[in-house]
């Protein structure tokens, strides 16, 4: 079931988040981090402070009582932005990523956005490559890695993000 977040499920997000994108247990599934930056992802009160935004819907796909997959969608006015789409690496591969771009796609329609966009990082060839399979398109925009003091890169070229979008109406 997929619902919207609320302050009560902060500790279980962010433990979700933070397992699926980086450290040991990112790596049972296809889409982390790990090899490219060390640190946390997300803290509590990072995710405190986005819940509290109005302009922020923290969505949460839940099975047996347990989060299981997330997505954050940020009406940005004239798009919705798509970040922290998470799921649990044990259950990658198994299409609720899918559901939960589905989700915001409806999500963006029934507010009348008519396009979705997100940041990548470049050099996530796979995960690009997933998005585009599911209708995102490369704008050819890039934007700087934010140079956050807790991560710790790995990676030995300087990383950057790729802006992708898909026209929804």
């Amino acid at each position: 079931m997929i619902t919207k977040a609320t302050l009560e499920n902060i500790t279980e997000i962010t433990n979700l988040v933070n397992s699926a994108y980086r450290g040991e247990t990112s790596k049972k599934g296809w889409t982390t981090e790990a090899n490219i930056l060390e640190g946390t992802r997300i803290t509590e009160t990072e995710l405190t402070e986005i819940l509290q935004d109005s302009n922020n819907t923290f969505l949460i796909y839940q099975e047996n009582n347990k989060i299981i997959g997330t997505v954050l969608l940020t009406n940005k006015k004239s798009e919705l932005y798509l970040g922290m789409l998470t799921i649990s690496p044990d259950l990658q591969n198994a299409g609720l990523g899918k559901k939960l771009l589905q989700a915001a796609e409806d999500f963006a329609h029934s507010s009348g956005l008519p396009k979705i966009v997100m940041t990548v990082i470049t050099i996530r060839e796979e995960l690009i490559a997933w998005y585009k399979r599911n209708g995102y398109t490369d704008t050819g925009k890039r934007e700087p890695f934010p140079a956050n003091l807790d991560d710790v890169v790995l990676h030995s070229e300087p990383l950057e993000f790729m802006v992708l979008e898909k026209n929804i109406i």
